[in-house]
C-alpha cells in the first residue's frame, strides 16, 4: 500500500483571464476569455497527488464563503482528505493569473487571505500526522515559520521531506537542512543558490550549493528541458515527455511535486520518481487550469510506457 502523503499549502480560487498580451499600467485591455477554478500550490499538489494514486492530506487555513466550498468540492473529487482550520475572520484566498493567448505562458498575483494566517500553532495541531507521513510537502506560499516548523516535525519523524521553494523567497538558515528533496524551477534555484540557471550545466552547479546547504537531494525542474535530479552519489539529467501541444503551462510545476510525491510514496527510487513527475507534468500543460489539469495514475503510466 502507498504511504501517507501530508501536504502544507495554500488553496486560492483562481481567476484566470487570456489575453494576446499583458496590460501596460493604466491601460484596459479586452481578454479572450475567464475561467474560475481551484488553485493555490499546496491544494494543487494534493490534487495532483492524490489523482496520481496517493493517499493525501492537505493542511489549510480557508475562510467560511463560496471560494471555501468550492475547494472542498475540489479535494472531494480528487480523493484529497482536508485537515483544514476555518477562519471566520477573513477569507478564503484568490489568485489573478494572466495566460498569454499564444505560448501559454503566465503571470500570477495571490492574495492568500486565511492562509496568510497559517502558524506554528497550527502546524503543532497536526504534528502527529506529520511525523508519522511517508511524504510530507511545503512550499512558500503560507508564513515560511509555519512551513519550517512543519519540515522539523516530518523530519524527526517518518516522513521524507520535500521542500518546493515557490514563490521565490528568502529562506531562513537552517530549512533546508530538514529538506530530504528541493524542487526549485530555475528562476528560484538561481534565487536561492545565485546561481544563474540557463542550461542543464548550471543546473548542476545549483544543484551542488543546494547540497552543500544540507539538502539531501536537489531536483532543479527546467520546463521544457526536462528535470535535474542530483545527490550525494549520481547526477541525473530527466528528459521531458511530449503529451501534446502546449495550452497553459500554470499547474505544470504542482504537477510535478505531486507527481514526483506519489511516485516516492509508493516505492518508486528517486530518479524513477523524477520520471514519473514529468510525465505528470507533460500531460497536465496539455489542459487548461491547473488542479483541473491534473492527470490521473493511468494516464501518466501510459504516457511513461509509450516513451514519448
Amino acid at each position: 500500500m502507498p504511504g501517507e502523503i501530508v501536504i502544507l499549502g495554500v488553496f486560492v480560487a483562481d481567476t484566470a483571464y487570456r489575453a494576446d498580451r499583458q496590460p501596460k499600467m493604466g491601460e484596459t485591455l479586452l481578454g479572450n476569455s475567464f475561467a474560475l477554478g481551484p488553485g493555490g500550490k499546496g491544494s494543487n499538489q494534493a490534487v495532483a497527488a492524490a489523482k496520481a494514486g496517493g493517499r493525501v492530506h492537505f493542511i489549510s487555513r480557508l475562510g467560511d464563503d463560496a471560494f471555501a466550498e468550492m475547494a472542498h468540492a475540489t479535494w472531494a473529487d480528487a480523493g484529497v482528505i482536508p485537515q483544514i482550520i476555518v477562519d471566520h475572520d477573513s477569507f478564503t484566498g484568490a489568485a489573478y493569473i494572466f495566460i498569454e493567448e499564444d505560448s501559454g505562458d503566465n503571470a500570477i498575483i495571490i492574495a492568500p487571505g486565511a492562509a496568510r494566517n497559517i502558524s506554528e500553532a497550527d502546524v503543532e495541531l497536526h504534528s502527529d500526522l506529520i511525523a508519522s507521513a511517508s511524504i510530507f510537502i511545503t512550499q512558500l506560499e503560507q508564513p515560511i515559520p509555519a512551513a519550517q516548523r512543519a519540515l522539523e516535525i516530518a523530519h524527526a519523524g517518518l516522513a521524507r521531506t520535500i521542500l518546493n521553494p515557490a514563490p521565490a523567497a528568502e529562506i531562513p538558515p537552517g530549512i533546508l537542512s530538514n529538506c530530504d528533496f528541493v524542487t526549485p524551477n530555475e528562476t528560484e534555484a538561481e534565487g536561492i543558490t545565485g546561481v544563474p540557471v540557463r542550461s542543464v550545466e548550471d543546473a548542476k552547479r545549483a544543484a551542488d550549493v543546494f547540497l552543500s546547504r544540507g539538502v539531501g537531494a536537489a531536483i532543479i525542474t527546467l520546463g521544457e528541458n526536462g528535470a535535474l535530479y542530483r545527490d550525494g552519489d549520481r547526477v541525473t539529467h530527466v528528459r521531458a515527455y511530449d503529451a501534446g501541444p502546449v495550452v497553459e503551462t500554470t499547474g505544470a510545476g504542482d504537477a510535478f511535486n505531486g507527481g514526483f510525491a506519489a511516485a516516492l510514496a509508493s516505492g518508486a527510487e528517486p530518479v524513477d520518481a523524477v520520471r514519473f513527475g514529468c510525465a505528470t507534468a507533460a500531460i497536465s500543460v496539455t489542459r487548461p487550469g491547473t488542479a483541473p489539469s491534473m492527470p490521473l495514475r493511468s494516464e501518466i503510466e501510459a504516457l511513461l510506457l509509450s516513451g514519448s
